[in-house]
């Protein structure tokens, strides 16, 4: 069931080993078939170095298992609660990585200082709030994804693919599991510069909005040019 989609999902997790996302089994990269409604997501605390496509575990939009041998990661109510609340999205992946998971555990947002964050993601990377002692009784890993929907009440989820928890770490998502990574990767790389520019200058501030705009939407606007037709 859904090998050519099981297979791409394995290369995508590995993919986040070799952009130096993961430390550890710190990540997963699920993604849903829309015809089917059926998600495709990495197996709980498996390593990296002998998963393979045949270890990818299926399951419904209500976290059912489908096919699998293997337990699904425990972030799967975060991914379905992406899915179920955003029809444009087809993929997810959530990493520790180093600098972003800097800024959630600082409770800040990654402010965009320069061109190369505003060609990614269109302003500051939002955080979440905190979840409450009963958000966390009631059902950790949902009210993870309850808490994210909520920040995004007012914004795109297309042209923000990436959200900051507050006290865990990231998360990024795209059209397919390929692009969540790739989002994956820019986070990273955004927070790391934006870091260093604090480091540098604590007052800088964000990048003016006309260049913002600029940007982004030469990338991902409706008359955008960037790259080839």
């Amino acid at each position: 069931m859904l090998e050519e989609l099981r297979h791409t999902l394995c290369q995508a997790n590995l993919d986040l080993v070799k952009h130096g996302l993961v430390t550890l089994t710190w990540g997963n990269v699920s993604a849903i078939d829309r015809p089917s409604g059926l998600v495709v997501i990495k197996p709980s605390g498996v390593s990296y170095n002998t998963m393979t496509p045949a270890d990818m575990v299926i399951t419904d939009l209500h976290g059912n298992v489908v096919e699998g041998a293997l337990r699904p990661s425990s972030d799967l109510p975060t991914h379905l609660a992406f899915y179920r609340a955003w029809p444009t999205i087809g993929g997810v992946v959530h990493t520790h990585s180093p600098h972003a998971t800097a800024f959630a555990q600082a409770c800040r947002e990654i402010p965009c200082f320069g061109t190369t964050h505003a060609d990614h993601f269109y302003g500051s990377i939002p955080l979440t709030r905190g979840l409450t002692p009963a958000e966390v009784d009631a059902g950790y890993e949902l009210s993870t994804g309850t808490v994210v929907i909520e920040r995004f009440q007012n914004l795109d989820p297309t042209h923000m693919p990436a959200v900051l928890v507050a006290n865990h770490g990231p998360f990024a998502w795209g059209p397919n599991a390929a692009k969540a990574v790739e989002n994956a990767v820019a986070l990273e790389a955004v927070a790391k510069m934006a870091l260093d520019t604090l480091n540098l200058n604590p007052a800088t501030p964000p990048i003016p909005g006309h260049i913002l705009n600029k940007h982004f939407n030469r990338k991902h606007g409706p008359n955008a040019y960037y790259g080839q037709n």
